[in-house]
């Protein structure tokens, strides 16, 4: 008979998998936004609580020279699109 902890793996790989999914749709509408900066290194999406993210476009030639670029404060909505930003997003690249 299979513990608790193993009935509850596959829920919890889907719930990964939508996460990554809802992730991908943020950074998505960032750099299509935004623009692809040349020397993009990562967007990273930081659940804050309920429906708000932080998201940081990281940058950098190498290892030395990496930085966050930009900075935003989203509301997403259910379906992973980006109702609010702050500051606005503006095409910069």
């Amino acid at each position: 008979m299979p513990n608790k902890l193993q009935c509850e793996q596959p829920q919890d790989e889907m719930k990964r998998d939508e996460r990554e999914a809802l992730n991908y749709r943020i950074r998505k509408q960032v750099i299509d936004a935004l623009g692809k900066p040349a020397d993009l290194r990562n967007v990273q999406v930081l659940k804050v609580w309920d429906n708000h993210y932080r998201v940081n476009v990281i940058v950098g030639m190498n290892a030395a020279a990496i930085r966050i670029a930009n900075s935003y404060l989203l509301e997403v909505g259910s379906d992973g699109s980006v109702i609010a930003a702050s500051p606005k997003i503006t095409k910069q690249y």
